[in-house]
């Protein structure tokens, strides 16, 4: 199974080749590789999969996307709280 997970592009350095960005995710920043996504502009959603820009996302999608991971964050975080255990 793969994952990949919508970032907000907020650099694009052109002057090194592939194309490099840096994407934030949920405030986490990584660069990013940009090269085989058509038209990124900064401010854009883009998918991530391991270190490269898979397609431009619309940005309400975006954030829905970014809330459901947190809420599934949320429900492991309590099944792996020692309350829960019997």
């Amino acid at each position: 199974m793969c994952l990949a997970i919508p970032g907000k592009v907020l650099s694009i350095d052109t002057s090194v080749q592939p194309t490099m960005g840096v994407v934030s995710f949920g405030g986490v920043e990584k660069r990013v590789c940009l090269e085989w996504t058509d038209d990124v502009k900064l401010g854009d959603y883009v998918i991530v999969h391991v270190g490269f820009a898979i397609s431009k996302m619309d940005e309400e999608e975006a954030l829905e996307t970014l809330k459901l991971i947190s809420e599934i964050d949320g429900k492991l975080d309590e099944l792996q709280a020692p309350d829960n255990v019997k």
